[in-house]
């Protein structure tokens, strides 16, 4: 087996991207009519109509876009509305019911109705003269032709104005207020952002809410009093309502058996993982290792029963390889600092992530947190539950990654995964069978319709074998997604805590062991599996193949392209005898208020040889990676076909050649290096992608069965990288070393 490379000493260079392209684009397969534009039109003075009427409780008005299809940042609107500052204006988006064309809201002022329907107007009249039978793409690329000739200052705009209002109107269905549909439960309820504060707004609606009730400036949780005025009041100031009733979701098959536990010897230097559970008994045989914080109000009763799941979950962290020794992970063992959260019975989740965001603020020295709480009901296919969305922002603020169960079902009729099963940014874990297949209790993803949740899949027993775990009353034998996530815990803090690794790199490891040279997955097996079924052994991860070379690289996006033109493969006979394949993590800025449109940024990976021309010859030829400086249709996938056949903008990225063992030597070029890019696209704000730090693995198979992995570490250190080989004995020497106690005499 070969061990895993780190390179380092070579930062990434950063570039900005090049200005330039062919400006304004409409949608191709749409002609633009003057009955369109006058419906339109008409529609607008409707919607002025309405606000104007309306004694709302703020300044500016909400207007929905219903476009004709699922419509990337390039057309959206930038002519109507406010122009091509509207994208700034966005406060929420959604997928039509068929989920194949954007529903986008924005929050504009009263007088930019009335600018757009002055340009629609003044449209209509060039049109009118000019334009009988519509506009097509064919006209609209041929200025020469068709625009050059007409005295635009006649109709009172400019040439690119017009241009701009008819490529417009070319991606757009409808305008409309969106209203709410009745929440009648206590819920957690999301506005739209109208730049008031939440407290002045609800005051200005007749409803007092207390400042605990406030988990940010558009998130709030409400009774069903409060919601039946707000509703009668201002149902189009909701964007998003998820009932506040999260009960556990409940563990599966359990059998218990009363017996004596095995005893453990005291703590010493392992790393400590935090626990978000219910509450932790005391008495078990492994207590001295769990730091236990109750965070229940007292007021609230607690029965023998809420001790259960929490004390489980902690057990397989701190002795789970000695419990179950068909899963010993060769990680040892792990302190937890255990914090009680809930109780086996209905709890608020808004609470607890209020409390959640407090614990981590608080405990800042712990890396990898586990979570393996999670609602009954299923995630809604048009936003990121509130639970989830919190947990997405505090690790994108906070060097920490969650681990979050996959949720069990609770019935036949429950099928997709609960909150916070949907965190973008964590690592979700689904359960499997000892044999490796799906569970029955397991739920499926995806996320937002094309994010990978799961991320990956481990044991979380099954009638086949059960996981043991310690509780309150002795060893138990369980089953649920509840017992699969604490596995993974171990191996991420494994690789963070011991091994020194970003927790970018971390991650990426784990997806990447999961899903080896599988590359294409099913989007059934996606949902189900995530990336597919995590290796026990942690040397399955950090070690390889002999024919393969494992190197691990991180770096921070700055500008568009980061890049590094510096990795010298070995050539055979002036040819590269292999196939590669690459996994990409990073922990985007997320906004719950964008609806579908969730992740800011997207970084999109590009790896291969390095042409003549200076370009990468990419391992696969990533669809999803091409660049759209053609601005044509034909040069790239459409945003639709992104999301649903490449998920676009997810934040795991893996692109790969396939091993067919017919494979055939790659040429070279005149750069005998290999190149990586890294490039970065916002949605909103350009400062969105700036400082995210990325971690990729690259694995490099030859396809003879040769092991130049040797060859591979002197080219490293000839090209100026700093070579670390992750050799497991020798990184938990130095973690001891490092961490031994010095007793000064």
């Amino acid at each position: 087996m070969n061990n895993v490379l780190e390179l380092k000493g070579k930062r990434f260079v950063q570039a900005s991207k090049q200005r330039g392209g062919n400006g304004i684009s409409m949608n191709s397969k749409k002609v633009v009519t003057i009955e369109h534009l006058i419906r339109l039109i008409d529609k607008l003075h409707q919607i002025k109509s309405f606000w104007e009427h309306e004694k709302k409780p703020f300044q500016g008005v909400l207007i929905s876009v219903y476009y004709n299809k699922i419509v990337a940042k390039s057309n959206r609107i930038a002519g109507l509305l406010k122009g091509k500052d509207s994208n700034f204006a966005i406060v929420g988006a959604k997928f039509n019911a068929e989920k194949n064309k954007h529903i986008i809201t924005y929050f504009v002022d009263i007088s930019d109705l009335d600018n757009s329907i002055n340009l629609l107007s003044k449209s209509c009249d060039v049109m009118k003269y000019k334009f009988k039978d519509g506009i097509t793409q064919t006209i609209f690329k041929n200025d020469e032709l068709f625009f050059n000739k007409i005295k635009f200052e006649k109709y009172g705009l400019p040439k690119t104005t017009f241009k701009q209002v008819i490529a417009d109107v070319s991606y757009i269905d409808d305008f409309e207020v969106e209203m709410a549909t009745p929440q009648l439960k206590q819920s957690i309820i999301t506005l739209f952002d109208t730049g008031m504060d939440t407290k002045s707004l609800f005051k200005n609606i007749g409803i007092d809410i207390l400042s605990s009730r406030i988990l940010d400036n558009q998130t709030v949780f409400l009774d069903e009093n409060q919601l039946k005025l707000l509703f009668e009041k201002a149902p189009y100031l909701v964007s998003m309502a998820t009932v506040d009733l999260a009960e556990l979701s409940p563990e599966d098959f359990i059998q218990e058996y009363q017996q004596s536990m095995i005893t453990i010897p005291s703590p010493s230097i392992e790393p400590t993982i935090g626990v978000i559970d219910t509450l932790f008994d005391k008495n078990v045989y492994f207590s001295e290792w769990v730091d236990y914080h109750d965070m229940v109000d007292n007021s609230i009763p607690k029965n023998p029963s809420d001790y259960r799941h929490g004390t489980a979950v902690s057990s397989i962290i701190v002795d789970g390889a000695r419990l179950n020794p068909w899963l010993n992970d060769g990680c040892g063992r792990f302190k937890v600092r255990h914090f009680g959260v809930a109780v086996g019975s209905r709890f608020s989740s808004f609470t607890i992530v209020k409390q959640i965001q407090s614990i981590i603020a608080s405990n800042r020295d712990i890396k990898v947190w586990n979570i393996s709480l999670g609602s009954n009901q299923e995630i809604n296919d048009n936003f990121i539950s509130a639970e989830a969305a919190a947990l997405d922002q505090i690790q994108y603020e906070n060097d920490v990654i969650f681990v979050v169960a996959g949720t069990n079902k609770p019935n036949e009729n429950v099928v997709k995964i609960g909150s916070p099963a949907d965190s973008i940014n964590s690592m979700v874990v689904n359960a499997v069978t000892k044999s490796g297949l799906s569970t029955k209790y397991a739920r499926k993803g995806l996320a937002l319709s094309f994010f990978a949740k799961p991320d990956v899949s481990y044991y979380g027993g099954s009638e086949e074998q059960y996981i043991q775990v310690c509780e309150p009353l002795g060893a138990a034998y369980v089953a649920g997604t509840s017992f699969a996530a604490p596995w993974i815990a171990r191996k991420l803090s494994y690789l963070i805590d011991v091994l020194g690794l970003s927790r970018e790199v971390a991650k990426a490891l784990i997806i990447d062991a999961a899903r080896s040279w599988n590359e294409s997955p099913t989007p059934e097996e996606v949902a189900l599996y995530g990336h597919g079924v995590v290796p026990i052994r942690i040397e399955d991860i950090v070690q390889t193949q002999d024919d393969e070379i494992k190197f691990l690289v991180s770096d921070v996006s700055e500008k568009w392209n980061t890049y590094n033109y510096s990795f010298p493969v070995p050539l055979k006979d002036d040819k590269y005898p292999y196939v590669a394949r690459a996994t990409m993590c990073y922990f985007p800025i997320c906004d719950r208020t964008q609806g579908v449109d969730y992740t800011n940024t997207e970084l999109n990976l590009h790896f291969g040889r390095i042409k003549d021309n200076g370009k990468l010859n990419e391992i696969n030829n990533d669809k999803q990676n091409q660049d759209d400086a053609l601005n044509t249709e034909k040069s790239y996938l459409l945003e639709g076909e992104a999301r649903e056949r490449f998920r676009k903008w997810d934040n795991v990225k893996y692109v790969s050649e396939v091993p067919t063992g017919t494979n055939k030597s790659k040429k070279s070029y005149k750069n005998k290096n290999w190149g990586m890019e890294i490039k970065t696209n916002n949605r909103l704000d350009p400062k969105d992608g700036v400082g995210i730090r990325f971690g990729v693995v690259v694995t490099l198979k030859e396809i003879n069965g040769v092991n130049r992995i040797d060859e591979f570490i002197k080219n490293c250190n000839l090209s100026g990288w700093l070579v670390n080989t992750i050799d497991i004995k020798t990184r938990v020497d130095i973690h001891e070393k490092v961490n031994e106690e010095i007793e000064f005499q």
